[in-house]
C-alpha cells in the first residue's frame, strides 16, 4: 500500500467535519465557547445622551464670552438623572455615565470651573459643542448586529453580549473523544511495574491537545491485548455518542494487534493507514457509524505529532473553530541533510531574535524521546525529497507551543 502525502490524509480526516449540535448556555457559562447562532442586541447603547466625564452639562449658546457664570439647578449622576431642563444661563451639576439633561448640548470638565458660592459656577474655559457627551446609540441601536455565528465568546464578546441585554446565547457543543488505549505492556503512573512492562503516557498529552482545542475528554482507560475487553471499550465509545473515537497503539497487523478487526466488527469503514510522514507513519482513519475513527501510533512522540497534524484541526472543525495558524517561516541555525520520501517534522527549538525567527533542530530524533518533544517548541517541516538545507537556510516550522 502507497503511503499517503500528509495533505491528502489531513483533507480526509476532514471532510464534511462541521458542528452538528448546538446548546444554550448562561453568559457566565459560555466562555471560550463558539456562537451557533448571531447575536442581535436587545437594546440600545447608550441608551440616552451620557456625560463622558465629571463636570457641568450646560447649553453651548451660553458660553459665548468666557469666563461665564451660570446658575446651577440640579445635579445628573449615574442611575440617578436630572428630569427637569436647563434654560437659560442655567447648568447641572453632572457625573461620568450620567444621562444630560434636557436642553444641555455639551458637558464642561471641572478641571475648567470655579465653583462660586454653591449656587452658581463660572466658566473659566468653553468647550466645542457636544463635547464630552457620548451620543445616545453611539455604540449600538436595538436590532443591530453584535456578533457573528462562529465567533468565540472571549471576554470583549461576553461583555458586548451582556451589554446587548442578553442572559444566555447559542453555542456548538464541544466535541466529544474517546479515548482508548491498547496494549498489555501499559500501566497507569504510579502502578507497579511488571518486567516486561511500561508507563502508559500518551492519553494525558493528546487529552490535552483534545482539550486545548476545545473538545470533552472520555477517557475509558487501558485495555488489554483481549477481543473482548476491547469490543467493551469500543461499544462504550458508541454508547457515549463520541463524535470522535481514538485508541492508541495495537492499530498493526501483528498476531497482538486487535484494534483494526475489533473496530471491523463494530462496522468501521475503513478510509486510510500509514502516511508518508515522521514520526506517525501508521496512522488509521476511517468512519465508525456516525464517529470519525482515529488510530494512532502507539509510540509517544508519533501519537503526539499525528494529535497535533490530525485530531486537533478536526476537533477544531467540529467544534466550529477555525484552526489558529501555527505554522511561520525561520532561519536554520544549522544545515539539514536531504530528506527522503517521508514528509519529516524535526523536533526543534525556535526564538525570535530581532524581529526574525531562528530555529535549532534537536541532535537525536528518535521517535521514542518524549524529552526532547517536551523541551521542543516547534517542529521544522521537511517535504518529501527535500534537497539539503544550508545554516542561514528558510524553512517552515510547525508551532507546537
Amino acid at each position: 500500500m502507497a503511503l499517503l502525502p500528509v495533505e491528502e490524509a489531513l483533507s480526509r480526516v476532514l471532510e464534511t467535519a462541521k458542528p452538528t449540535d448546538e446548546e444554550k448556555l448562561a453568559l457566565n457559562e459560555a466562555a471560550g465557547r463558539i456562537l451557533s447562532r448571531p447575536v442581535y442586541s436587545l437594546r440600545t447603547h447608550p441608551p440616552f445622551n451620557a456625560s463622558a466625564m465629571d463636570g457641568y452639562a450646560v447649553r453651548f449658546a451660553d458660553l459665548s464670552k468666557a469666563p461665564a457664570k451660570l446658575r446651577i439647578i440640579g445635579q445628573s449622576a449615574a442611575g440617578s438623572g436630572f428630569h427637569g431642563s436647563i434654560g437659560f444661563r442655567e447648568t447641572v451639576r453632572i457625573f461620568t455615565g450620567a444621562p444630560v439633561p434636557r436642553g444641555a448640548d455639551t458637558v464642561i470638565i471641572q478641571e475648567n470651573t470655579h465653583n462660586l458660592d454653591g449656587d452658581e459656577v463660572e466658566i473659566l474655559q468653553p468647550a466645542p459643542l457636544g463635547k464630552n457627551i457620548r451620543q445616545q446609540a453611539l455604540d449600538f441601536s436595538e436590532g443591530d448586529l453584535l456578533l457573528e455565528r462562529g465567533r468565540s465568546l472571549d471576554p470583549a464578546a461576553l461583555s458586548l453580549a451582556a451589554a446587548g441585554n442578553h442572559t444566555s446565547v447559542f453555542v456548538w457543543k464541544k466535541p466529544v473523544v474517546a479515548l482508548i488505549a491498547t496494549g498489555d505492556e501499559l500501566v497507569p503512573p504510579g502502578d507497579v511495574l511488571g518486567p516486561d512492562q511500561i508507563i502508559s503516557s500518551n492519553s494525558y498529552g493528546v487529552a490535552a491537545i483534545i482539550k486545548e482545542a476545545g473538545g470533552t475528554v472520555i477517557d475509558l482507560g487501558i485495555v488489554p491485548d483481549n477481543r473482548e475487553l476491547l469490543h467493551a471499550a469500543v461499544q462504550s465509545a458508541l454508547d457515549s455518542r463520541a463524535d470522535v473515537v481514538v485508541t492508541l497503539g495495537g492499530a498493526s497487523v501483528g498476531d497482538h494487534d486487535f484494534v483494526n478487526p475489533v473496530l471491523t466488527a463494530h462496522g468501521f469503514r475503513f478510509d486510510f493507514w500509514k502516511i508518508a510522514m515522521r514520526p506517525g507513519k501508521p496512522l488509521m482513519f476511517g468512519r465508525l457509524g456516525t464517529s470519525r475513527c482515529l488510530g494512532l501510533p502507539g509510540n509517544p512522540v508519533s501519537s503526539l505529532i499525528c494529535s497535533h497534524l490530525f485530531l486537533k484541526p478536526l476537533i477544531y472543525a467540529l467544534g466550529g473553530q477555525k484552526q489558529p495558524n501555527n505554522i511561520t517561516d525561520a532561519i536554520l541555525e544549522v544545515p539539514l541533510a536531504a530528506n527522503d520520501s517521508r514528509q519529516d517534522y524535526v523536533r526543534a527549538t525556535a526564538e525570535m531574535r530581532n524581529g526574525t525567527m531562528y530555529v535549532q533542530p534537536f541532535e537525536q530524533q528518535d521517535s521514542s524521546l518524549l524529552r526532547a518533544l517536551a523541551d521542543a517548541n516547534c517542529a521544522i517541516i521537511r517535504p518529501p525529497e527535500a534537497s539539503p538545507a544550508k545554516k542561514g537556510d528558510s524553512c517552515q516550522i510547525m508551532l507546537l507551543r
